[in-house]
């Protein structure tokens, strides 16, 4: 009893220091990546389905090989109505009075296929080449989590910015309002005017309560994603990302194409899905092929109703065999022909799946391209909004202040500021993001 309540403590303080451990951690996005690679569970199986194609390959190898067994078998024999009888046991015929004898034979037996039309070495081929789509499964899967990864990451910067736009708007909000409310005592707005402030004040309240909220579901999307305790906290160590970053010049489309092309392992996968066709259709020819084999085998007998002992009987009744086969297919219910037919059938889908995804690979990039040259533009166009808007709402508000401006005039321009800023971060990240893809299509690591 004592020993469990050890193990369960055990247990317990094992577990809580490693949600300690995720807890006080501090993530970066290479830090995400990582563990992505080391615990996500689809990753984990496609390698299990490495291994296993490891063992195919073997067992295609083992094929060229002949077989070998060996077989023994006892019998007991009564015959309770017999006062004599006569068996054959190897090389001698036993007489004996016994009602009861005991027989045993032994044999090793071999077996080898010399040839078959090629299909043992084309099935080692196409095992091998399973093994290598099984490795490109693996690296797929892990490009897609780098994906996966960097977009939330991404996201996560953009909602933190966003928070930080909402506080500033709900800190100039809430100044305006109380500077409103001096105003109104004065007599200088109506109480209309107030209300209409109030109601903004808390708009912007608002807006923050659902831009922290936009962040934590970010959060735990990527938690989810690496497979972590949702109910943790996750700190995360957000790098900064300068202006000059967001204008980087963009690599060529071209050039990220032709890349992609020779290293992306889909491309890879659907290239070898055609070689292993095209060793279906010569698997599937063998069939019109004769098929060569040859077997021996060597065994003896021994009876208990023989004079000689159980090493003479094993001597002499000891026999050796050795046999050439030859077997040719004459007529097989067009099996063979069907084969042949579905494995070219095969071999021409997989070209167009290869072609598919040649489209689909250049589409992706062409997107990503056009999508970041479009947000850089954006992000110039937004830069020059803000700085415009942010001079407007200054002077409008200090007018405001001075009982010079109404209400309206405020909220308008104020509106127009924060959608300037809004723009400006949305154009900012979506830049961001899509040239990191593109980079990472063009073969480079993902890194912000």
């Amino acid at each position: 009893m004592m020993k469990q309540q050890s193990l369960l403590f055990t247990a317990l303080l094992t577990s809580a220091l490693s949600l300690s451990a995720q807890e006080d951690k501090q993530w970066t996005l290479e830090d995400c990546i990582n563990y992505a690679l080391e615990k996500n569970i689809q990753l984990q199986q496609n390698k299990i389905s490495l291994q296993e194609s490891e063992e195919d390959v073997k067992e295609a190898k083992a094929a060229l090989f002949p077989s070998l067994s060996f077989s023994t078998g006892h019998n007991v024999v009564n015959r309770p109505y017999q006062e004599n009888s006569s068996t054959v046991s190897g090389t001698e015929i036993i007489s004996s009075d016994s009602k009861t004898t005991y027989s045993g034979n032994y044999g090793l037996n071999a077996q080898w296929t010399l040839w078959n039309g090629n299909q043992r070495l084309n099935n080692i081929k196409q095992q091998k080449t399973n093994r290598e789509i099984a490795q490109l499964t693996v690296a797929e899967t892990e490009n897609m989590l780098k994906e996966q990864i960097a977009q939330l990451f991404i996201q996560i910067l953009y909602a933190d910015e966003s928070i930080a736009i909402n506080k500033g708007t709900v800190e100039v909000s809430r100044a305006t309002y109380e500077r409103a409310q001096e105003l109104f005592k004065e007599g200088s707005i109506s109480k209309a005017d107030l209300a209409q402030l109030e109601a903004q004040l808390s708009n912007d309240e608002y807006q923050l309560v659902t831009s922290e909220s936009t962040l934590r579901n970010y959060k735990l999307q990527l938690k989810q994603l690496l497979e972590l305790d949702n109910t943790k906290e996750m700190s995360l160590v957000l790098p900064h990302i300068s202006d000059e970053h967001v204008m980087e010049l963009l690599p060529s489309q071209t050039d990220v194409y032709q890349t992609a092309l020779a290293t992306r392992p889909e491309i890879k996968s659907s290239k070898l899905d055609i070689d292993n066709a095209k060793l279906a259709i010569s698997s599937a020819k063998a069939g019109y092929m004769p098929t060569i084999s040859l077997s021996a085998s060597t065994s003896s007998t021994t009876n208990s109703s023989s004079s000689n002992n159980w090493t003479q009987q094993m001597k002499y009744g000891w026999n050796n065999m050795i046999g050439l086969s030859l077997s040719l297919p004459i007529f097989d219910q067009r099996q063979t022909k069907t084969s042949i037919r579905k494995a070219r059938l095969q071999y021409d889908t997989t070209q167009l799946n290869l072609i598919n995804a040649q489209k689909e690979l250049y589409s992706t990039i062409e997107s990503l391209y056009l999508d970041a040259l479009n947000a850089q533009q954006q992000y110039v166009a937004a830069e020059t909004k803000l700085k415009s808007s942010q001079t407007s709402f200054d002077m409008v508000s200090e007018q405001f202040n001075l009982g010079m401006k109404n209400t309206v005039e405020l909220l308008t321009e104020k509106n127009n500021l924060l959608s300037a800023q809004q723009q400006r971060i949305q154009a900012k990240y979506m830049a961001i993001l899509n040239r990191t893809l593109l980079n990472f299509y063009a073969g480079q690591e993902i890194e912000l």
